[in-house]
Order: C-alpha cells, then structure tokens, then sequence
C-alpha cells in the first residue's frame, strides 16, 4: 500500500514538474492529443487552412470556429511529433527511430535541407559528435526562396551554402521549452544573431519563420522543421528606415520628432512603417498640420509602433495590441495578408531586424491624439458635424484653443429639428461645445460647464452612465489633439426655470400645482437646490369631485406627506438608471420609492412614466400617469382611504383606525461654496463661485491683486452662522478677522499664506464697486449636525469644569 502510494505521488510530481517546465508549444500539442483521443494513441488533431498548405496545432477558438484567418479549416489527424504508424494498428503506436541529425532531416521529410547539407559539406559534422539544434527549412521552403538567391547559394556551397546552413544552427540543443519569447540565440555562422519569439498560441518562430515540426531528437541534437528559409540579420529598425528609399517620408517625420534615434537602440518592436505613397494620401492640410506640430507628430508616430514583436506567422486572427502612442490597434489576418484595424495595407511583412520586425503599409494610422477636435468625429454623428459646418461654427473650433463636442447620435435630429430657424439651431448646437477640453475623466457629479453660447450645463454621474442635463453619454468618447468628443443618445437641453415655475407653465400639472401650494412646499421647488420630481399630470385626479379634492387639501400633514413623497432629494435622470435594475430611492418624506427603467420607459413603484427626464434648473421632472403613495404608511381615516384606493390602483393600503399623520418638520443646511486661495501677494482679491459661476469681490489697494494659487472647495454648514474672514499672514501663522486690520496690513505689503472668506444666512452686504457674492440656498434634511473631534472634546472639557 505504501509502495502504491509513492508511485501515485512520484507520478503526481512528475506531472507537475512537466506542466511547470511545458511552454506554450507543448501544451497546444497536449490538446491537440486531447482532441484526436478517440483516433488511436498519440494521434494530435491539426487544422489546414483549405487550399493552402498550413497546417496549425490550433488554439480553442479556432478550433470551435473552424476557420483561421477568416478561411475555412478542415480538420486533419496525424502522429504527433516524434511518433510513426504501424501497418494495420490504429494511432501512431511506434517511435520514429533516433539516428544523427543527418539521418533525422530525412525523418522528418526535409530531404531538400539534407541535400543541401551533403552538397556543402556540413554532413560531416552533422553526423559526428556534438550537441546541435537546427532550424530546417522545409522542402517547400527552399522552392519558394528567390530563385536569384538560391541560384547564387548553390553556385557557391562550400562557403555561402554552408554559411546560410550554419545560420540555421544553435551549437546547442534547444528543444521548444527552451525558446523563450524574446531569445536572441548565438548562430554557428559568425554569431550572429537569430530572434526566438514564443507567443501565448503556441507558435513559435526563428526570424518569424515558424515552427512546423519540432522537438525531433537525434543522437547529437534536436531537429525543428521551419517554414521558410532564413537570412542573417544585422540592421536595426532605424538602420532599415535610414536606407529604404520608400520611406523617405516616414524618415523625416522620424527626425523631426525625435523618434528615430530610439528605434536604433536594443528592444522587442513591430513598426508599422507607412510608405511614401502612404503619406501622399494624407490630405494635404492635415499633413501639414501634423508635422508643424511635434506633438501631433510624435503621437502619430508611436501610434505606428507596438514594443513586442508580431510576425506575420503568429497573427491567425484578430487581436488588440497596444501601442507606444498608448491607443490600441487590432492585428489581424485575412488568408495570407496582414490587417491593420480590419483593412488589408500590409504590402510587404515580416523584414526582421535586430531589434523587432517591419510591416510596411499603404496608409498612414493618424491616433485621435494627432486630430484637431472637429476630425474626430464619427459617421455616427455625421449630422452634427454637418450642422456644425452649416451654421458657421466649425472654423471657430478649428482655431487656436480647446474645445469638447457633445456631438448627439444623427437619431436625435428629427425633422422637427432640422426645420428650426437658422438663429435658433446655431444656439442649440453652440449648447453642444464646451470652451475647454474636458475628457471622460475628468468629468464628475455636480460639475458645471460653460457652452461656446454661455449657457451652463450639469453634469450627472451614475452607476453606469455620465450623464449631461437630459442627455446620457454612449460609448464612443475620444480626445484629440485640440479638444475631446463625447457622443450623446439625445440633443441636450439647458434648464431654463425652476421646478415649480416649470411645473406651474405647463397646464399638465395644475391640480399638483394647487396642492403644493396648499401644503406651502412651493418654495423649497422654488430656491436653489436639487431635485427629482414625480410629477402626476391632471388626467390622475380626474376622478375626484370637488369636494372630494377639498377633503384632500383639508389634512396638510396628509397632503405634505403624500407630496413629499414625489420629492428625492438629488437629480436622477431616467437616461441614467441601469436597465432592468431597481433603483431604490428615498423620498424626502422618508419611504422608498423603486424606479426601474425598462424597454426605455420609467416605471415608478411599478406606474409607468409618460415622459422623464423634463430638466429644471433645480432639478429635474418625471411626469406620471398616476398619484403615489408609500406602502408603508398607514390610514386611519376611512374617507380618505377610500379617496387614495379611488385614485391609486397599484397597491394595497395599510388601514389602522385612529391613526393620524404628523407634520413632517423640514430642517434646513446652509451649503456654499467659497475658493480657498493658498497664496496672495499684497492687494488681495477674493474669488467665490455661485454654482460654478465666477464672481469676484477686491479690496482696492495698490500694488494690483494677483492670486496665485487656489483650489476650489465646499463646505456645508449648519445654520446659523455669521459671515466672517480670516486671513493667515505667512509670518507668525497669525489670523486676522478683521478687514480693517487687513487693509493695514496690505498698505505694509504684508503677504497672505490663505483667505477663507465664509458668508452664512441670508444675501451677505456688498460693498459699493463690487459684484454679488456667494448665494445662500436652503434644501430640506432630516440629519442633525454631528459636532467635530474638536467641539467633542471642547465639550467635554466644560461638563468636567462644571462638575468641578
């Protein structure tokens, strides 16, 4: 039992040692065995691209699929490496015999590679003792090298056919989990060098001349079966691109940007090198344009270049790659051609070089990062740009400055749109750009944004979606040389009144209007804040009699109750919810509210929206079909019960008798938002921001005020509280509350480390000369204040002293 139990660990060992050691070659030759187990033993299932000769050991995903390359693949069963079969036995139950390399090349079928061998007279030594890995072409190999070539080999075997021969040899057995990716190995003709790249798939390549058969042992090495015949590479990739005559343009975009210089030095690189036809079908302007800016050009550049290196043999289908520029590229094949982003440009592949391999292409790839904002856009919003041009914007985008487009899908311009007075679509789509670059990143929620027209927009983050006002992003965002693009479902909207002045103008909501005045909540909808209202339309209550309705108005802790529960507190656009998902809300009155978007429409505690996403400058309005009403909350009163069943058909209402509704006290924060500057020099100004409007207030003094430095923050304050200003002085740390003392101060040309100016309760006094400060806003809450660490221990110290 003991010796069957160390059998089983040695055998566990052993395997896990194999897999440990095994390289991507050996495991793809394992499922190929895996795959062709029901053929015999030791029977690997390939697939041959039809109509060629290709055969692959192939990964999982062509194998399902049935194709490399995009071309149909059929499957072959054949021994695996190093096996034979046997007359009238299933599989490959015997061993091919193990001779010297000579006799192995006849083996494995390169009988062309062993003649050439006897012709030069490497059969000697290949023969005798040593240690050896070589690299055979192929028989089909040999046919396919220039006929001027081999023609010249053949006339000269005893020195340029047994160089050629010995460049195909390591003096060292090197079996395929040896060949690490990235290997530079020594040759046996002069050292020089021969590139090893082991890729993920399994195929391996030597000068990107891949591995057909391999790991075929002989007494004094190893034989690798090879695909093409290989030759000895000495340049680097600056090296080709100085000397190739095609590429002259690609040269003095190099040197001028300072590229070229790197690509001479050690690395694992693939460029994609653009012709000089390539370059001629640039236009011309962007050319010009392109190689007047650095920048531009060093980006376009590296977007050209990968740092690993991607033979030709190795790309069996589609794969992102990412370049030095930092975008990606999709490399690709199609049959036997090279794909650069889905189009056939490669003309001529695979010129390996000391340090990578060259593809060269018949089109240049300018990144986003080298186009001017206007270039970036896609088919997709093709009627924007259009418009754009139209309306006389796009000359002001392609000027010196940044800019952001918020270019909608071409779905969002109805014909309601495209028939809009001249003057008013230049506003709208002047509403579509930003007067600075703003990319994905460096958006966030409660941000404003100032338009090319001057109106301001909000912006919405949520789980799944960044939302601008009314309208959601889609994917498909991109930064360019001069500005970035987003790309939106729906035209967006500016909010021009508050919630209730919104609701009060459209004639939907009249009898909502009366009943939010009736429970005085008209100006929280009023004020500054923000908001999402579940607005029913008239057509809810179209039931309820007159006297009816009074009833309803008659219990204002009733009626604030069912009021405030239509009423969260921030902005949830209806764009913006996860599909499918519930989104659980919490009403200012204090139940939940479950918003689910589904088939593009917005269901409210399970009543559909008649239309979402209505933006005020407050906050934002859904309209629905019918009154709601939290589950959770009891009636005691059997008139009014029987009132909400009249006008709320989707849930079932909890009767308590006797239990009555209690006023819902609505506290109030005071939130403003102040800049804290870090730096003055003498003669101060003071900067505050309203809603994410500039305004400044100076204190005249003389040298002319200059900030430095400064950080915008917010603070949010419980009232109430006392506008106040203290001013630290960098010497001492001492802190000023008084303007008086500070003008003394600036007239010593005493210099300030910070100035926080605070303005709490009410419209703050302005001065004469100076512009309106920071504008106080109440929203209801329902938290308390929790006193800091310091207060707590302030207050601490006091209830001690009292004892004492």
């Amino acid at each position: 039992m003991t010796l069957l139990w160390l059998a089983a660990l040695a055998g566990f060992l052993l395997c896990t040692f194999d897999q440990a050691n095994s390289s991507a070659y050996d495991k793809i030759v394992t499922h190929s065995r895996i795959r062709a187990r029901n053929e015999g033993p030791n029977v690997c299932a390939l697939q041959q691209v039809i109509g060629t000769k290709k055969k692959y050991f192939s990964t999982c995903r062509h194998w399902y699929q049935g194709t490399i390359c995009g071309k149909k693949a059929t499957v072959l069963y054949e021994c695996c490496p190093g096996y034979m079969k046997l007359e009238g036995v299933k599989g490959c139950p015997a061993v091919a015999p193990i001779d010297n390399m000579y006799a192995t090349l006849g083996i494995v079928g390169a009988t062309s590679t062993q003649k050439y061998s006897d012709q030069s007279g490497l059969r000697e030594q290949i023969e005798g003792p040593g240690s050896y890995t070589i690299f055979a072409p192929d028989n089909d190999a040999w046919e396919m090298l220039d006929p001027e070539i081999r023609d010249a080999l053949l006339s000269n075997v005893n020195v340029e056919l047994l160089n050629a021969l010995h460049y195909h040899m390591i003096d060292k057995r090197m079996m395929t989990k040896d060949l690490k990716n990235g290997l530079v190995l020594k040759s046996m003709y002069n050292d020089l060098p021969v590139l090893i790249n082991h890729y993920s798939s399994g195929i391996v390549t030597v000068n990107c001349a891949r591995l057909i058969q391999a790991n075929q042992i002989s007494t004094n090495g190893v034989v690798h079966v090879i695909d093409r015949v290989i030759t000895a590479v000495g340049n680097t990739i600056e090296d080709f691109i100085d000397s190739e005559d095609d590429l002259s343009s690609l040269r003095a975009a190099a040197i001028a940007s300072g590229l070229l210089e790197s690509l001479g030095k050690e690395g694992h690189y693939t460029v994609f090198a653009p012709t000089n036809d390539a370059f001629e079908k640039l236009p011309r302007g962007v050319l010009e344009r392109i190689m007047s800016d650095k920048v531009a050009l060093e980006a376009l550049l590296k977007f050209h270049i990968l740092e690993s290196v991607q033979c030709s043999e190795a790309i069996t289908g589609g794969a992102v790659y990412e370049t030095l520029e930092g975008n990606t590229i999709e490399i690709g094949c199609d049959g036997d051609s090279v794909t650069v982003n889905g189009v056939k440009m490669v003309k001529r592949k695979d010129i390996v070089t000391t340090n990578g391999v060259i593809h060269l292409i018949d089109e240049v790839l300018v990144p986003d990062s080298a186009k001017q904002v206007t270039e970036l856009v896609s088919s997709k919003q093709s009627t924007f740009s259009d418009l754009i041009s139209e309306v006389g914007l796009l000359e002001s985008l392609q000027a010196d400055g940044e800019f952001t487009l918020l270019a909608p899908m071409n779905s969002a311009f109805t014909e309601e749109v495209m028939s809009m007075d001249q003057r008013i679509l230049k506003e709208m789509l002047m509403n579509h750009v930003l007067k600075v670059k703003i990319t994905l990143n460096e958006l966030y929620h409660g941000q404003r944004l100032e338009t090319l027209s001057g109106q301001e927009l909000r912006v919405f983050i949520y789980r799944t979606s960044v939302c601008i006002e009314n309208s959601c992003m889609v994917r498909g965002s991109k930064e360019g040389r001069n500005g970035a693009i987003h790309v939106f479902r729906q035209l967006i909207t500016p909010a021009e009144k508050s919630t209730f002045d919104m609701l009060r103008d459209d004639g939907r909501f009249s009898v909502f209007v009366t009943l939010l005045e009736t429970a005085g909540l008209t100006d929280i909808l009023s004020e500054q804040g923000e908001w999402t209202v579940f607005a029913p339309t008239d057509d809810a209550f179209k039931d309820l009699s007159e006297q009816e309705m009074r009833a309803l108005k008659s219990d204002k802790n009733a009626l604030k109750t069912i009021l405030l529960y239509h009423m969260n507190i921030g902005v949830l656009i209806g764009g913006g919810i996860e599909r499918d998902v519930t989104n659980l809300l919490n009403s200012v009155q204090g139940s939940r509210i479950l918003v689910k978007s589904a088939n593009d429409t917005l269901l409210v505690n399970g009543v559909k929206a008649k239309e979402s996403d209505l933006m005020a400058t407050n906050g934002v309005v859904h309209v629905v079909t019918s009154l709601l009403y939290p589950e959770d909350i009891p009636v005691g009163d059997e008139k009014l019960l029987r009132l909400l069943q009249k006008l709320i058909k989707t849930i079932e209402f909890k009767f308590v008798r006797g239990s009555t509704f209690k006023e819902i006290p609505l506290k109030f924060k005071t939130i403003t938002t102040i800049k804290k500057v870090e730096s003055v020099v003498p003669g101060i100004q003071r900067t505050f921001i309203e809603r994410g409007l500039e305004k400044k207030l100076t204190i005249k003094s003389s040298p002319e005020p200059k900030v430095v430095s400064g950080q915008v923050i917010h603070r949010v304050v419980q009232e109430p509280q006392l506008k106040f200003t203290q001013i630290t002085s960098q010497s001492g740390g001492e802190q000023i509350e008084d303007e008086e003392a500070l003008n003394k101060l600036i007239a010593k040309g005493q210099q300030f480390s910070k100035v926080t100016t605070t303005v709490i309760e009410s419209e703050p006094k302005v001065t004469e000369g100076t512009e309106k400060m920071t504008k106080v806003v109440k929203v209801p809450t329902q938290r308390t204040r929790i006193p800091s660490r310091r207060q707590r221990a302030t207050l601490k110290r006091k209830k001690i002293a009292r004892k004492q």
